[in-house]
């Protein structure tokens, strides 16, 4: 399924791009899903959120961590109501 996306952008830029994405031989709606999907997989920094600077053992730390967080390890498990979180935490 595919959606449409709907935006303004100045006429000369869009010109500018349209005519650029001729000139490779692609269409210009193939430069914004290529654009999109790059965004969306990280590829493509746009520079409006800065990254924040870590010192080195912050750095290791919040690896450490994230590493953790993908195999599992440390997190509570799924809890379907508030009676089962509150045994969990009393076992503790």
């Amino acid at each position: 399924m595919t959606t449409q996306v709907i935006f303004k952008i100045d006429q000369k830029l869009k010109d500018r791009a349209m005519k650029k994405a001729q000139g490779e031989g692609i269409p210009f709606a193939s430069v914004l899903k290529l654009a999109t999907r790059a965004y969306v997989d990280g590829q493509l920094d746009i520079g409006v959120v800065s990254n924040e600077l870590f010192n080195l053992k912050t750095r290791r730390e919040i690896s450490q961590t994230l590493k953790e967080i993908e195999i599992g390890k440390g997190l509570s498990p799924r809890f379907k109501n508030a009676r089962e979180v509150m045994a969990y935490l009393k076992k503790a």
